[in-house]
């Protein structure tokens, strides 16, 4: 039995064992990170249960790309974690080129890596920023921005745009980088590990920080690896798992760089995986930078993934044959294989995945997202368990979640 204490409150009637009651966090709170909704049963300040709800935010990229072309689709991925669309758009070419069987030219496969790290660093700067600030940290939401912007302007400058950028193509990239563009990526390297120590000076042994995150949300290897956890939200519970190292793609193999690993798998070994992770960011853009080769920048067995036009060119008098449109689409269907296919990438956030079914056309029969967020947010009903209420804050902001990519 229970008794109504506000329009997100519930508490039960005293049984003689103590009083629980119900509080709905979300789906419109700071800290959720996105439009998510935490259901929690709590004895006082303790969290007896956590029941996530996700769906607020759903578009329905899965089923928009069975009504496009595979090159279509490019676009929404930069929607699904619009943190780091970048990487986004590379996860999406590697599968669809795995499917198809399509080669990358060297030089933009060099590229890939590079612009992939940059949205690595761009994303977690945001996650930290995000994150301290859940905890009571100011300055450093400050701080990380100023370099963020930075890496903002150089994304300008390759292709125009900020956010959501749709710069790798399915067979390569869209276009070259310039000499100005490698120049101010240098400048930026110069200065970016000084900055670091700025952020870990701010809060690596601040007690309040370390008060807030040692010890709390504890997850063991094991445990991680039966909630699906991937990045440095496993990497954190001393899991050596990262695709760019154990399953390379584009460049990766090609550079040498370390996997940051923690071992007591609580909020500070995640924040301190995290914060290695730019530092191995910066030494594979260096690599990038330095063994750039020439060359093209779009693979020449490419296809031409868009549809031509089906309407006739010239209809002869007296004749119904169509123009050299229909015969194009003709003679370029079999470049389409029939079959399935999962690609998984290393994104800022963990494992993302492709599933395509094809069944030869030029689009995707069934297309299916692995998400990294939509795993850990699943994951925030195990790991919240048993703690505080702040803790929860904590542990979302800990798990790095984007609910662009959760309600897909």
């Amino acid at each position: 039995m229970t008794r109504p204490i506000a329009k997100n409150m519930e508490i039960p009637v005293a049984d003689g064992e103590g009083e629980r009651y119900s509080l709905r966090m979300g789906p419109q709170h700071p800290a959720t990170h996105g439009v998510l909704r935490v259901d929690l049963e709590l004895d006082g300040e303790t969290i007896v249960a956590c029941t996530p709800q996700v769906g607020y935010l759903h578009r329905g990229f899965e089923k928009l790309a069975e009504n496009k072309t595979y090159a279509q689709t490019l676009i929404l991925t930069d929607r699904l974690d619009y943190i780091a669309a970048m990487a986004n758009n590379v996860g999406y070419c590697v599968a669809v080129e795995r499917l198809l069987g399509i080669s990358v030219p060297l030089r933009a496969q060099y590229i890939r890596t590079m612009v992939a790290e940059m949205s690595r660093i761009c994303s977690h700067l945001l996650w930290l920023a995000t994150h301290a600030l859940d905890i009571g940290a100011m300055t450093v939401f400050l701080y990380c921005f100023r370099e963020r912007e930075i890496l903002l302007d150089l994304f300008e400058e390759l292709c125009g745009a900020r956010l959501t950028f749709s710069y790798p193509r399915i067979g390569g990239v869209r276009q070259d980088v310039t000499v100005r563009f490698i120049d101010e990526l240098q400048r930026f390297l110069d200065i970016f590990p000084s900055r670091i120590e700025e952020y870990e000076t701010l809060i690596d042994t601040n007690r309040i920080w370390l008060k807030r995150t040692v010890g709390i949300g504890k997850v063991t290897g094991e445990e991680a690896l039966a909630l699906g956890l991937t990045g440095a939200c496993l990497r954190g519970s001393g899991v050596d798992y990262d695709l760019r190292k154990h399953q390379p793609y584009d460049a990766y193999g090609l550079v040498d760089f370390e996997v940051p690993l923690g071992s007591d798998g609580d909020i500070y070994a995640r924040y301190r995986c995290r914060m290695e992770e730019l530092h191995q960011s910066e030494r594979i853009i260096q690599q990038c930078i330095d063994q750039l080769p020439p060359g093209p920048i779009v693979g020449p067995d490419a296809p031409d993934l868009v549809m031509p036009n089906k309407a006739p060119a010239r209809i002869e008098a007296g004749t119904n044959a169509y123009g050299t449109g229909l015969i194009k689409l003709i003679r370029d269907r079999n470049l389409y294989l029939s079959g399935d296919v999962y690609v998984a990438t290393e994104v800022p956030k963990g494992e993302l995945g492709f599933y395509f079914i094809s069944d030869g056309n030029n689009r995707p029969y069934r297309m299916h997202i692995r998400s990294p967020s939509f795993i850990h947010i699943g994951a925030l009903a195990a790991i919240a368990k048993g703690e505080l209420i702040a803790d929860l804050i904590a542990n979302i902001g800990s798990l790095d979640v984007v609910l662009g990519e959760s309600d897909r």
